[in-house]
């Protein structure tokens, strides 16, 4: 959860608990390819309020959890995690671990996502090992577009510019990995529409207010309530359950030498 110049991020980790409890939930599939092993000493990047870092803890681990939000590493803290301030371009490990997990939070780090690599290749010991999920290419296209659209109608300029996600496809993830010194063993592109607990505008205001808040505030609920109606007929069923177009980017790496 590492912030973007522009726009900011900001984080409750309040709110994320309640209006995100799936991302840790569905985390056990990428947490199962990391493989730990009792006793090695893993960075948990972007370890949010800490639930996925408590269960890394639990398979016998030394984890160390950084963020970027001040929020989050203060809710992982009271699980009685190491949990550091930090941001993931400027890591500020050497041959420290043996492996670097991350979940659901490279797609923030979009200024340069070749530092955050750098950063983790220098964090792990020789042969360590780098994985993780994040969004990949087509997540939430949906209500990025309904976004955006939104945001033009209220004569923004280039919104798309604003975005604050980074989202890549498997080759150009891959070649990135690569040129930071891993070697690939998995990667792999996963469609998972993803039921929202507490409905869309809900899930707008904890990920998309960096966006919304370039109009003025007497505008923010009315471009909310806007793109709630855009998305109405295809992420929302007969029953008022809101899903979200998720493609999730999967990956499994170990430095090369």
């Amino acid at each position: 959860m590492d912030p973007n110049t522009t726009p900011t991020q900001v984080w409750n980790s309040d709110s994320y608990a309640v209006n995100a409890p799936y991302v840790p939930a569905l985390g056990q599939p990428v947490l199962d390819l990391l493989y730990v092993r009792p006793g090695e000493r893993i960075l948990d990047l972007g370890c949010g309020d800490g639930v996925l870092t408590e269960k890394i803890v639990a398979l016998g681990a030394e984890v160390v959890g950084v963020d970027s939000s001040q929020d989050m590493v203060d809710a992982a803290r009271r699980r009685g995690l190491d949990a550091r301030v930090a941001s993931g371009y400027s890591l500020d490990f050497n041959r420290e671990f043996d492996a670097v997990f991350s979940n659901a939070a490279l797609h923030w780090m979009k200024d340069d996502p070749d530092a955050v690599i750098a950063g983790v290749n220098r964090a792990l010991r020789p042969g360590g090992r780098f994985v993780g999920e994040m969004g990949g290419h087509g997540n939430v296209a949906a209500i990025a577009v309904a976004l955006l659209s939104t945001l033009e109608r209220r004569n923004m300029a280039n919104p798309a510019s604003l975005i604050p996600w980074y989202y890549p496809t498997v080759d150009g993830y891959r070649a990135k990995l690569e040129g930071g010194g891993f070697v690939v063993n998995y990667i792999e592109l996963i469609p998972r529409p993803t039921p929202l607990p507490t409905g869309m505008a809900a899930w707008i205001e904890t990920f998309c207010m960096s966006l919304i808040r370039n109009l003025p505030e007497t505008e923010h609920a009315n471009a909310v309530a806007e793109v709630v109606e855009r998305l109405r007929p295809v992420l929302c069923d007969e029953k008022g359950h809101w899903t979200a177009d998720y493609v999730r980017l999967r990956f499994a790496a170990k430095l090369s030498r």
